[in-house]
């Protein structure tokens, strides 16, 4: 027996050949990775017994409107329009294909008057036609076109990207800080009813630009027959100060507040839960509205996890400048990037249980 243990320690460094540089790490770093529990996340509870280590490719698939995503994660619209838009644009098309995303195209105004820059917009051939790809266009441009009886001119916009349908951006404070900003002469809710009369046919998203909604606009569309509403609520990019680096020092220093009122995208998941539980008990009308983009300062996979598990209605969670941030380098780059926020969901949704 002693010979055969003898035996058995002496092949032990060949069967674990990094075990001791791994445990000399250990030691080096042990108190550098010390974390202080005032600071863990209360968000979750951690249940480390209960699962496997989950696979790769292992999330549910995710319908959205007549396609599919293989993980819950919307590309939020961005850009268009200027060249640097279309490697931007190429790159988070390309990702879309590999890990099955959605995606929401920046406002695509330029195409309402002419195909100029119709290569930055028109991604269809790089996602495939397995993802979600939404046109967007802001309200004061879907009221121009509906008030000149050019709405088929939207429909065909969208045909003409192949396009799943519309994301109308609803944005009165960005307009109102642009000095050459557009003047609705009509209430938002208003031109979207238009629209959905207009065009029944076509799925439509309604978002703002990252100041978020309050519960009288989130009951309104909760009341339509909309695909989505994209919450794009206040703590990501916001559009209205966005603006205000473009203005000059008085209307900075006169508006800079303005941009400090919002609604986080966690009190608006609440206030859509609310509503909707209000109308299941027959308090409000009928819920409408099929499902959610909750999107506006998430910063990672468990901000999007937290969020899409806590919400009633079926939700995914859109990225902005995160994807910004990556898509602007190599597509190696971004892809490493949305390859770790899906292995995280997918460790997310193995080991930890929202409270």
């Amino acid at each position: 027996m002693p010979e055969i243990l003898s035996a058995t320690m002496h092949h032990s460094p060949t069967e674990d050949p990094t075990g001791e540089s791994r445990k000399e790490d250990h030691i080096e770093l042990a108190f550098r990775s010390q974390v202080d529990a005032m600071g863990l996340d209360p968000r979750f509870d951690y249940e480390p017994l209960l699962a496997a280590h989950p696979a790769a490719g292992s999330l549910p698939e995710v319908a959205f409107g007549a396609r599919k995503m293989k993980a819950p994660l919307w590309v939020s619209s961005m850009t268009g329009g200027t060249e640097k838009a279309y490697v931007i644009n190429q790159n988070l098309a390309q990702a879309c294909a590999e890990f099955g995303l959605g995606m929401g195209l920046g406002s695509c105004r330029p195409l309402l008057y002419g195909q100029e820059r119709l290569r930055d917009f028109d991604i269809r051939p790089l996602t495939g036609d397995g993802v979600p790809l939404f046109a967007n266009l802001g309200v004061a441009q879907v009221q121009e076109m509906l008030d000149a009886g050019r709405a088929e001119d939207i429909r065909q916009m969208c045909d003409l990207l192949r396009a799943d349908g519309l994301i109308i951006h609803v944005n009165p404070f960005q307009e109102a800080m642009q000095p050459e900003g557009d003047r609705f002469t009509v209430s938002p809710l208003a031109t979207i009813r238009a629209t959905l009369a207009a065009l029944p046919e076509l799925p439509l998203i309604v978002k703002e630009v990252g100041q978020g909604m309050g519960p009288r606009s989130l009951a309104a569309l909760l009341e339509l027959p909309l695909l989505a509403i994209d919450t794009a609520a206040s703590g990501g990019t916001n559009f209205s100060k966005l603006e205000l680096f473009r203005a000059d020092d008085l209307s900075r220093a006169a508006y800079g507040p303005i941009v400090q009122v919002g609604h986080a995208a966690v009190e608006m998941v609440d206030t859509i839960n609310k509503l909707v539980t209000e109308a299941e008990a027959g308090a409000r009308p009928q819920v409408q509205c099929k499902q959610l983009i909750i999107s506006g300062g998430l910063r990672n996979f468990l901000d999007g996890y937290y969020l899409t598990e806590r919400a009633l209605l079926p939700a995914v969670y859109g990225q902005a400048s995160a994807f910004l941030r990556y898509a602007r380098e190599d597509y190696a780059t971004l892809a490493s990037y949305v390859r770790t926020q899906i292995r995280g969901l997918e460790l997310a949704a193995a080991y930890l249980r929202p409270r």
